[in-house]
């Protein structure tokens, strides 16, 4: 067992994840990177680690498959002995962005399964593990960071499925914060505001535009380290007297103006 606190990050072989997979290591965690595909990149992410002294294993699942979700959590107790924070990244975008009349069943499915399914069923399954180490008295608490995305919030009617998904994850935070809090867990949500990366690629000259106009006041494309960092405040324990927020890091998108 490592006397390290282990960190679980879906979806860690790129973009957002993977930021988050190299900040927390540079925070002293062990971190297992979960990753679906890319096992080359999640192999890039874990040298990156490890050739700075830290610890880490990639290990491939796929969130939305109930085997995946139990051989990830198996394979990262046995390798660490513990998990102290379960980083729910992992996520797809809307196949074809489909007008929303338009809309398949089957793009539907692959969504939801990714993006809420996952997370809640991985969060369900990480969260007991949490309770048997602390009630033991191998981890001192836990922590659940769910990351969702100013789609929660912010309609686009040609990715009906991606909004729907991300916007339950407030509702499942909160659940699962309320749920959590006797056993010394603490849940949050990280909303990210339009983050420059593969998924984005696509819809680049949009985005340029939007930030040109003013469209959120901080004018710049949004980084995946702006969200590690936020990501790395909510593990490192300064919220202490909080569960259940979500932290917007959107370059105030959304704030309201007239």
């Amino acid at each position: 067992m490592t006397a390290h606190p282990v960190a679980l990050v879906t979806g860690a072989s790129r973009g957002i994840g993977r930021a988050i997979a190299l900040e927390l290591a540079r925070c002293g965690y062990a971190v297992v990177v979960n990753f679906a595909h890319n096992a080359a990149a999640a192999d890039e992410v874990v040298e990156l680690i490890l050739n700075a002294n830290g610890s880490a294993l990639a290990v491939p699942a796929d969130v939305a498959d109930s085997a995946d979700r139990a051989r990830l959590v198996a394979e990262s107790l046995s390798a660490f002995g513990r998990i102290d924070v379960l980083v729910n990244n992992a996520g797809i975008t809307s196949a074809g962005r489909r007008d929303l009349l338009e809309a398949t069943e089957e793009s539907w499915d692959a969504v939801f399964g990714v993006n809420l399914k996952g997370p809640f069923f991985l969060s369900q399954t990480v969260a007991r593990e949490m309770v048997r180490l602390i009630r033991e008295g191998t981890i001192p608490q836990g922590k659940i960071i769910n990351v969702s995305s100013i789609s929660a919030a912010a309609g686009s009617t040609d990715r009906a499925d991606y909004c729907i998904a991300k916007s339950a994850i407030r509702m499942m935070t909160e659940l699962f914060a309320a749920r959590l809090a006797d056993e010394q867990i603490r849940v949050y949500e990280v909303r990210p505001g339009v983050i420059e990366t593969d998924m984005t690629a696509p819809v680049k000259a949009k985005y340029d535009s939007l930030i040109a106009s003013g469209t959120w006041p901080l004018r710049r494309w949004g980084q995946g380290d702006d969200v590690a960092k936020a990501v790395a405040a909510l593990v490192g324990d300064f919220f202490p007297f909080s569960t259940g927020d979500c932290l917007n890091v959107d370059g105030g998108f959304h704030i309201r103006r007239l």
